[in-house]
């Protein structure tokens, strides 16, 4: 690393895939929260092939941390080198390296070395820091192993789509609807509950109770929306039983006629819960249907819901 760094941390884990499979998954930064339980968001601000520039929403020590960092990426040597832009205090530096050894051809060892300085050294910053660093590099490292290594059916267990509605009516008020999930129990039938709290502008944390066929579930969600752009960001943070992850998409898109609405799901199924959930004779296939229905049914009265919000207040010619 070309930073010179107080401190240094390495964590290293062996992993039963391919090499090359678990570089993939490594260089994917924007998929990273799909499969780590810390990551909330990654944006791709920049890519010219070798380096990257990233916006990164995650979960460290239970404290939401957002950064931008640069990332190069060596596919020859499968490592992949990072560097943070600017610290969030107490670090005034923080980068590392994560980088993947062959051991065999159906086996690999991942390395991630984190480099940090805080500034001032104070004993309690550090200490926190040095917590915080170690449970997010074994949460990294012990995601990556897992989904590595289902790499033969990852395809099958991963499943996206997304729905969409026309708008005659202003973006704005499309999405004031989307952003007040709070304001959901009072309009939307499958939804019981909705604790929505905002302590930081933008980044909101949810706590949402959904009607189902066998009865109800309870879902935690952070969300982050980006007005300017009219969109909403979200990854569920506690899923129901038959999924193990869920991250999304709301985005209003303005044209001639007024906005198309679209919202996107990417999950991954709990293959161990299909049984339980669906009954023993149940596949996966019969669970992909089943959740492509489930939310695809409720995400399309959501929008539908937009839709009558927006053109109830405003007529489009």
């Amino acid at each position: 690393m070309s930073v010179e760094f107080a401190d240094r941390t390495t964590h290293k884990v062996q992993v039963s895939a391919p090499a090359g499979v678990v570089y993939a998954l490594i260089a994917d930064a924007v998929n990273w929260p799909l499969h780590f339980a810390p990551s909330i968001h990654v944006e791709r601000l920049e890519f010219d092939g070798e380096r990257e520039r990233l916006r990164t929403w995650c979960v460290m020590d239970g404290r939401l941390k957002s950064w931008t960092s640069w990332r190069y990426l060596d596919p020859v040597k499968r490592c992949v080198e990072f560097r943070q832009e600017l610290p969030a205090p107490p670090l005034s530096a923080l980068g590392g390296i994560m980088s993947v050894r062959p051991q065999g051809p159906h086996s690999s060892e991942i390395e991630l070395l984190y480099g940090f300085s805080v500034t001032g050294d104070l004993p309690d910053d550090v200490a926190w820091v040095e917590r915080a660093v170690d449970v997010h590099s074994r949460l990294q490292l012990a995601g990556l192993k897992a989904v590595a290594e289902r790499w033969t059916r990852l395809d099958e267990l991963v499943l996206s789509f997304e729905e969409s509605v026309h708008v005659n009516g202003p973006a704005e008020l499309v999405y004031d609807f989307l952003y007040r999930a709070g304001d959901w129990p009072q309009t939307v039938p499958h939804v019981t509950r909705a604790d929505l709290t905002e302590d930081v502008p933008g980044v909101q944390r949810m706590t949402m109770e959904t009607l189902t066929e066998y009865g109800t579930h309870t879902t935690n969600s952070v969300r982050i929306c980006f007005p300017h752009a009219e969109r909403i960001i979200y990854k569920e943070t506690a899923t129901p039983t038959l999924l193990e992850s869920h991250t999304g998409e709301w985005s209003v898109v303005p044209d001639e006629r007024g906005v198309t609405v679209t919202a996107q799901h990417t999950v991954v199924l709990r293959e161990e819960s299909i049984a339980a959930e669906l009954g023993e004779h149940a596949s996966l296939a019969h669970a992909r249907r089943h959740v492509r229905e489930a939310l695809g049914r409720n995400c399309r009265v959501l929008l539908a819901l937009a839709k009558q919000h927006a053109e109830s207040a405003v007529r489009m010619l």
